[in-house]
């Protein structure tokens, strides 16, 4: 990939033209999803591993989709609105590529699985042998529908066949095309020119194929080592089994990286998802998005962790749901806990069963055991929540802050009606409803004054006994 004055960065085009009819689907293909992400952004994600100069997308009728998934990416998205078969695709692409230098990489199926390894293989071996092609091949278990690769007595390339209609034999378990194409930029730009009419437009990419094919020693098929992740997604099938491989993937990394993985079969994680040594996992977890657990983590069952940093030794209780928080060191969460968005736990803070928080920062040693509500709110160090408190955020129209202090004590079933704020040491009585600030210090109390009437329980009896007339209690 090497050129004059420094590296030729690599071009990558996606066919995503595909509306994903062979899934029984009117969403596009590479928008169903395997381990929480679409099958697009799992090969996107691949893609930008090299660096790329540019990644372009060619996106059919159904194309609203796709542009969201890939908003905010240098990604650059091409129609087309026409059944035009792969060739068109291809050139509508090349042609939105500035002047590529490097290889141009042309991906025509479902391949979430495909590695950043085959990629450069592929790039390392397009470049060193001044290929005009190299492209991946692969053995399925079952070659049906798959088109084979064609290679003359002395093993050199001489095209892609027609798809097979039939099972191959085990005896014969053919190479076929995984349609993962890494061209020179030249000799794309020429094929693309020089195949055009009916005939060319249904051979589509392979055609390609047998053109350059005609120079001796400018085309090559690189197997893949594991040939799962040159397996396309066609059917609901083949969606299935990639997310158990893909799960599967992920478990054997976790567990090379000295995590420990009590129920393997049972575990969910996602493919960027970080685990540190000593990290504990057990039966029935899910861990999404880009979480990160440290060192000495317990996650136990049935909790999903999504887009989360688990500081070192958290250990997180049965049944929780996490998102988008980040838990500093020793915190202990659940169980039955839910924790969204915004929420920031800082060293040592406990919350306990059935407390939700959102956009929260709970500072260090915070305990919020039971039953409570702590949205848009900033709590002080060492302060104490009682069971069911609510931090009253939203009036109907806006969102509003509740600021707790240092140290302060919010006794049971209170509500803080918000923008409301409770100064350093201050208390807050159980039951009560605060909506003035609480001085540091102070003592709130919005309760009632208790009142007891006395013998009022016996006459209440005597009353009752009288109506039946037979003494009894019924």
């Amino acid at each position: 990939m090497k050129r004059r004055g420094g590296v030729s960065r690599p071009s990558v085009i996606f066919l995503a033209a595909d509306a994903g009819a062979s899934l029984r689907s009117s969403v596009p293909a590479l928008l169903h999803r395997i381990g929480g992400r679409t099958l697009l952004e799992a090969m996107l994600e691949t893609a930008e591993e090299l660096s790329p100069a540019r990644i372009v997308v060619v996106a059919g009728p159904a194309r609203r989709g796709i542009e969201e998934t890939v908003e905010g990416r240098p990604v650059t998205v091409v129609a087309q609105d026409t059944r035009g078969g792969t060739l068109a695709a291809a050139r509508r692409a090349f042609a939105a590529l500035i002047r590529p230098r490097g290889p141009v990489f042309v991906v025509t199926g479902q391949l979430p699985l495909l590695r950043i390894e085959t990629l450069r293989s592929l790039a390392d071996r397009q470049g060193r042998g001044s290929l005009d092609l190299a492209f991946l091949s692969f053995r399925p278990p079952d070659g049906a529908g798959f088109a084979p690769v064609a290679r003359d007595a002395s093993g050199n390339v001489t095209a892609i066949a027609a798809a097979n209609v039939s099972p191959a034999s085990e005896e014969a378990v053919p190479e076929v095309d995984a349609g993962v194409y890494c061209f020179a930029p030249r000799a794309l730009e020429e094929v693309l020119a020089r195949l055009r009419g009916a005939a060319s437009t249904r051979a589509g990419l392979t055609g390609a194929v047998a053109v350059l094919a005609a120079r001796p020693g400018k085309v090559e098929a690189v197997e893949a080592e594991d040939w799962r992740e040159a397996w396309s997604i066609r059917t609901r099938r083949d969606l299935a089994a990639a997310e158990e491989i893909g799960r599967r993937r992920a478990v054997d990394r976790a567990l090379d990286r000295g995590a420990t993985i009590v129920d393997p079969n049972s575990t969910r994680i996602g493919p960027l998802v970080e685990l540190e040594p000593d990290v504990v996992i057990y039966p029935f977890v899910s861990l999404e998005g880009r979480s990160v657990l440290r060192e000495g983590c317990e996650v136990h069952s049935f909790t999903r962790v999504a887009d989360s940093v688990l500081g070192p030794r958290v250990v997180v209780f049965p049944h929780c749901d996490i998102e988008g928080a980040a838990i500093g060191s020793r915190c202990r969460v659940g169980p039955f806990a839910r924790l969204r968005p915004g929420t920031v736990l800082e060293e040592d803070v406990r919350v306990g069963n059935f407390v939700e928080t959102k956009v929260a920062l709970l500072r260090r040693g915070v305990k919020a055991l039971h039953l409570s509500y702590l949205g848009d709110a900033e709590i002080g160090a060492d302060t104490n929540i009682g069971a069911g408190v609510i931090t009253c955020n939203y009036d109907g129209e806006k969102k509003h802050r509740t600021t707790i202090g240092r140290g302060a004590f919010i006794g049971s079933d209170s509500q803080l009606v918000a923008p409301v704020t409770v100064g350093d040491g201050a208390y807050v009585g159980a039951g009560s409803t605060i909506t003035k600030d609480v001085p540091a210090d102070a003592l709130a109390l919005t309760r009632v004054p208790q009142k007891n009437i006395a013998g009022w329980a016996v006459r209440r009896r005597k009353r009752r006994t009288g109506r039946r007339g037979d003494g009894g209690t019924g």
